[in-house]
């Protein structure tokens, strides 16, 4: 499929569509399959009729969605080495994949056919979270702070299985407490404390 917002646009409707996607990963976490599209363009502050003309299917707008939420939270990392060492920034933005996830469960059935009909958008979404670890670790290990022996992906892995047996939202006590212990292995200090300072958004 044609990622939608491939499509060249003004400013004006671009400032639109960055709206109605993060009004969408919010009401997918929120809701899940239950969240309308009346209600996502509400969000976003819009006309129902803006949505429909940017997105005329809920299979576009989600997979728009998906696309951009995996490139805003893997651009998180310049933002976050900028105010916290790598070791704290890996561990926030370990936090935000949480958050991530949450709008992707909620899109989960649409999702779904959305990959199997196209292989380079999962491929290009490992890519472009691996690359986001692999910031966090180079940093770490210039800092001192994170093992050099640790590949990039084995801590996307690690953190993959995290949310594979505590990702829903009631978990997330329990998830936030998996990411600690992955963090103890991680770095280089024994006993991560897990006291993060965790930047506005």
């Amino acid at each position: 499929m044609t990622d939608p917002s491939a499509r060249p646009v003004r400013a004006d409707a671009r400032a639109n569509e960055d709206k109605l996607l993060a009004a969408a990963a919010l009401a997918f976490a929120r809701d899940g399959a239950a969240a309308t599209l009346k209600q996502i363009a509400k969000d976003a502050g819009v006309g129902v009729g803006t949505l429909y003309r940017r997105f005329p299917t809920r299979e576009q707008l989600v997979d728009a969605t998906y696309r951009y939420e995996t490139s805003r939270l893997a651009a998180r990392t310049s933002a976050l080495l900028g105010e916290l060492p790598a070791d704290r920034a890996l561990r926030s933005w370990m936090s935000d994949v949480l958050d991530y996830l949450a709008a992707k469960h909620g899109m989960a059935d649409t999702l779904k056919s959305l990959l199997q009909s196209d292989e380079r958008l999962g491929s290009r979404t490992r890519e472009q979270l691996t690359g986001a670890v692999e910031e966090f670790r180079r940093a770490g290990v210039t800092q001192g702070v994170i093992r050099q022996d640790v590949p990039s992906r084995d801590i996307l892995t690690a953190l993959a299985g995290v949310t594979l047996v505590a990702g829903t939202s009631h978990q997330r006590e329990q998830a936030e407490r998996l990411l600690d212990l992955l963090m103890d292995g991680v770095t280089r200090s024994n006993g991560w404390r897990g006291d993060v300072e965790r930047p506005a958004p």
